[in-house]
């Protein structure tokens, strides 16, 4: 068996970045910018009044000076004239600021009466202005690679980008195997079980970017997972779900080998997740996930999440763990990395007591897995352990 860190870089291995490919802006969000994107004009692209009032020179702006409005300026709509001595134009928020003038005096300051008005409050010393670029000029750039949030979106359309480079989303094939499995939705048989790991992972994984198809179950016979290995042509990454252990029943191993899998590893030492192969198969990374379900959920998170991360340019790493204190006592781990599922409540950290591998109702329960690594003491209750979030 090798460790966890030596089975994720050699996941690591299988892979690389995926291309770039230009996408709508109103399809951005949720991509992996692949390049960095550059502005293409000043924001705001001339002076432009923050407030309403009216437009006039700093120097004349004292406590009761009168002005003559001589026009107006609104947003899209500018004073083409020139702001003279005494002068003055009516402004509104977001219009640009006329030539000759350089403070705009709020409209709570000022009383008018026709075409003059006064300053009758304190106008104070702010000018009421925003800057020509104040917010990014053209050639300013928005720096890749980055999971491009609303915000961005919104940041790209202001730099006038229509199209916008990202990675390319990774293709992922599910496929779950065995003849005690029926789809939700599907009358199981007495010695029949719903199929919910492939549900999961797909969820998961596209919350990671990927596009995801399920395959039809594979029976346990050659025949039925040769056909299902054929419907994942031209998936990035194959994974598997059961079937990959050495039972009679566990054909994946010996299909994929017959259909020129070149094996990386075969088993690692975690709990839960021991039985995890992995290679390449016909150009595609291939996985091979236990059967049990929150086996393939754990593995799902701490292996196929980096791989489909790495794959859009985002690093080769594992998600940071985080720590917390122990809320109770917990006794010595096995020689297996373990991964439990756990509560985290006002920074401290309780691991259920039953960590049994097909327990989905635990696993739906809990918000982060306690790793404890390879033959790790006991821990007292308020000592500091690393978890992984869910």
């Amino acid at each position: 068996m090798i460790t966890v860190a030596q089975a994720r870089a050699a996941l690591f291995d299988l892979i690389e970045t995926l291309p770039a490919q230009q996408v709508p802006l109103t399809e951005a969000a949720g991509r992996v910018l692949a390049q960095d994107a550059v502005a293409r004009r000043d924001q705001p692209p001339f002076a432009a009044a923050s407030m309403d009032g009216y437009a006039v020179k700093t120097a004349e702006v004292e406590l009761h000076a009168m002005f003559k409005v001589i026009g107006e300026a609104a947003a899209g709509h500018r004073f083409d004239g020139t702001v003279g001595a005494g002068q003055a134009v009516r402004i509104f928020t977001g219009a640009p600021v006329p030539q000759g003038a350089d403070r705009v005096v709020i409209q709570e300051d000022v009383s008018r009466s026709g075409d003059l008005i006064t300053i009758t409050d304190d106008p104070g010393t702010k000018h009421n202005i925003r800057p020509a670029g104040g917010d990014f000029r053209t050639g300013d750039s928005l720096t890749a690679p980055r999971r491009l949030t609303p915000q961005d979106v919104a940041l790209l359309a202001s730099m006038n980008i229509a199209r916008v480079p990202v990675v390319r989303k990774p293709q992922v094939a599910i496929l779950a195997t065995g003849d005690e499995l029926v789809m939700p939705g599907e009358d199981p048989g007495p010695d029949q079980i719903i199929a919910s790991n492939s549900f999961g992972l797909k969820a998961m994984l596209e919350g990671l970017g990927a596009r995801v198809r399920l395959l039809p179950i594979a029976r346990d016979t050659h025949a039925s997972l040769r056909m299902a290995f054929e419907l994942a042509t031209g998936a990035d990454l194959i994974v598997t779900i059961g079937g990959a252990s050495v039972g009679d029943h566990d054909l994946v191993a010996a299909v994929a080998a017959d259909l020129g899998l070149d094996r990386a590893f075969y088993k690692v030492a975690m709990r839960p997740g021991k039985p995890l192969m992995a290679g390449r198969l016909n150009g595609a990374a291939m996985v091979g996930l236990p059967g049990n379900p929150v086996s393939a959920m754990i593995c799902g998170q701490v292996f196929l999440a980096p791989m489909i991360r790495a794959m859009q340019g985002l690093g080769r790493a594992a998600a940071p763990l985080q720590r917390a204190r122990l809320a109770q006592d917990i006794g010595a781990n096995g020689p297996r990395e373990h991964y439990m599922r756990a509560i985290l409540r006002d920074g401290a950290i309780s691991p259920f007591d039953n960590q049994d591998s097909s327990l989905l109702t635990v696993l739906s329960r809990a918000n982060a897995l306690l790793v404890r690594p390879a033959g790790d003491a006991a821990r007292s209750a308020g000592a500091q352990v690393d978890y992984l979030p869910l």
